[in-house]
């Protein structure tokens, strides 16, 4: 008895050691879990051994390796009944000697249907955590010793070491691929802003680095709502074109911010389209969201054609993926806004500037140093020179205030005067112009001077205008002053001119009759004159000897060709 316990005892040694070589050699934790899957029933004298690895989204087991059983089996709904799976849960082993006579089992028909006769389920733990379950499957009735129980227990830790340690080494391989990966996608994002090309190397890139099947990529539509494809690779169209997966529990999910890994895409509620992923040959997926500034904007998802539980490194590195992808997009997003901005600017200048040449008047901007930004065609052409040549030229060079004058325009402003009239005359081919000039402030942000606009308006017109209503009314003056003159001058003539009349009736020496006669004949020119003063309706000025003008009298049309026209001198 002793013999056959030490023997029993020894076998199990021998059997725990092969599994702890076997796993200490095995670095990558599916093939350490496809090798004691392979390994335990020559070992233990079982039929069939299954793993089966928490899935900490879902709270679910799902399968990482199997032998002994078929497919069917394998993809039942029910994995075992919720006592168990509880019991598994604590930590616990649970043993049911015969599962497809036991009515209360939920997989009682598989496993009939399979010829399963006794399961063994034991929890793999590691560090006191449960990552997965194992079980020991026959095909006869058999029953486990406590010893055998205690010896899978401890087969079932082993493996949990193993596989955690594989899981260790796997995602530090990963992680540094993964490293590598994210290194060369943000060189090629900084390096392009074609938005299309980049998201099409996003998803191919991640499908390859995660050795998935294929990926694909949808935007937020901002105005709809609606995702719509940006990105795919190595799916067909059909699968793309199977309809809207806005209402997909998944992609809801996502889309409020959280990654969701399904292990089994036919069966899993959170998925609509079970039939068209069957019949692309998708088995798992990873939907991560797509981010900008904290906003989700789409969704990303790494389809595979094997089973597969995504460890967090696959996790982490497909939501920095779509994090890069993200800042693709709002990168090349704003670059698109600055070239419409841009675009839009430039017509908007050209429409200003089509305005600014078409003023009549001549316009010039210029910054708080007092050099010329900006010129129109109008001021262009007066200054006969190019918009090269003026822009960048001092304010000094186009405006300086003479002694005595108010400050330019320009520097009124500047200096915070007030706006006063600002009136430059020019000398042109030897003929006089004016020109008024006025500014106007442009303001930035802080309230500061950032720009002036002058306006530059010619008023020659309008000032020899001005002059030749002063000289009207000089005229206006003159000829009212003539009226009044010639009426004061009547009285006192034709009161002489009678008096003169009635001496030269009276019998005078010859003598005094000559002189007489002259007088009279001044005294009715006199009287002439003042008829056409009071007749006068202007005057010309001429030159005449040194600094004397001559001033001709003009009368009315039929006077003036009764009469003619009367000169008089003015010192």
């Amino acid at each position: 008895m002793v013999n056959n316990s030490q023997s029993r005892e020894q076998q199990f040694l021998g059997v725990l050691q092969q599994v702890t070589r076997l796993t200490s050699v095995v670095l990558d934790h599916q093939e350490v879990m496809d090798t004691i899957v392979r390994a335990l029933p020559a070992l233990l004298d079982i039929d069939a051994c299954t793993i089966r690895l928490l899935d900490t989204s879902t709270r679910t087991f799902v399968l990482g390796a199997a032998h002994g059983v078929s497919l069917e089996y394998l993809s039942r709904d029910v994995i075992d009944a919720e006592e168990t799976l509880a019991m598994i849960r604590s930590g616990y082993p649970v043993f049911s000697a015969h599962v497809d006579e036991d009515p209360f089992l939920p997989f009682r028909e598989a496993a009939h249907r399979e010829g399963i006769k006794s399961v063994l389920t034991l929890p793999i733990l590691f560090q006191g955590d449960l990552i997965g379950i194992m079980r020991l499957l026959t095909r006869r009735a058999r029953s486990f010793s406590s010893e055998e129980i205690s010896f899978a227990m401890a087969l079932a830790e082993q493996v949990g070491i193993a596989i955690s340690h594989g899981r260790l080494f796997k995602n530090m391989e990963a992680q540094l691929s993964f490293l590598r990966e994210i290194q060369g996608i943000s060189s090629l994002v900084n390096s392009t802003l074609n938005l299309e090309g980049i998201l099409g190397a996003l998803a191919e890139r991640a499908a390859v680095t995660m050795r998935a099947k294929g990926c694909t990529l949808r935007l937020v539509d901002p105005e709809s709502g609606v995702l719509r494809l940006a990105a795919s690779h190595g799916v067909s169209g059909a699968y793309l074109n199977r309809g809207e997966i806005e209402k997909e529990r998944n992609i809801q999910m996502v889309l409020a911010g959280e990654p969701v890994a399904i292990y089994d895409v036919s069966h899993d509620q959170r998925i609509d389209y079970h039939q068209q992923m069957i019949e692309e040959g998708i088995v798992s997926l990873l939907a991560v969201p797509v981010k900008v500034n904290g906003e989700v904007i789409g969704v990303m998802r790494i389809l595979t054609d094997e089973p597969r539980v995504f460890s967090d490194a696959e996790v982490r590195f497909a939501a920095t993926l779509a994090e890069v992808g993200g800042t693709a997009i709002r990168n090349a997003r704003n670059y698109q806004r600055i070239n419409r901005l841009l675009e839009q600017i430039k017509e908007h200048e050209k429409f200003l500037g089509d305005i600014i040449n078409s003023l009549r008047h001549q316009l010039l901007v210029l910054d708080r140093n007092r050099r010329v930004v900006l010129a129109n065609r109008v001021f262009l052409d007066a200054a006969g020179k190019t918009e090269r040549e003026v822009v960048g030229t001092h304010y000094t060079a186009l405006c300086q205030a003479g002694e005595g004058e108010a400050a330019c325009p320009v520097d009124q402003i500047l200096q915070g005067e007030e706006m006063r009239p600002f009136v430059q005359e020019f000398r042109s081919d030897d003929q006089l112009r004016w020109f008024e000039r006025t500014a106007s402030p442009i303001h930035d942000d802080s309230g500061r001077v950032a720009y002036v606009i002058e306006i530059i308006r010619d008023i020659t017109s309008e000032h020899m205008l001005e002059a030749e209503k002063i000289q009207s009314g000089k005229l206006q003056g003159i000829v009212e002053l003539a009226g009044t003159v010639a009426h004061e001058i009547n009285s006192p003539l034709f009161a002489a001119l009678g008096t003169a009349q009635l001496l030269a009736e009276d019998a005078l020496p010859a003598e005094a009759q000559e002189e007489l006669a002259v007088i009279i004949r001044n005294l009715k020119q006199i009287g002439d004159l003042t008829q056409k003063m009071t007749a006068m309706t202007g005057f010309t000025s001429r030159e005449y000897v040194g600094k004397s003008k001559i001033l001709s009298l003009i009368q009315n049309d039929m006077e003036s060709a009764a009469n003619g026209t009367k000169e008089v001198r003015k010192e």
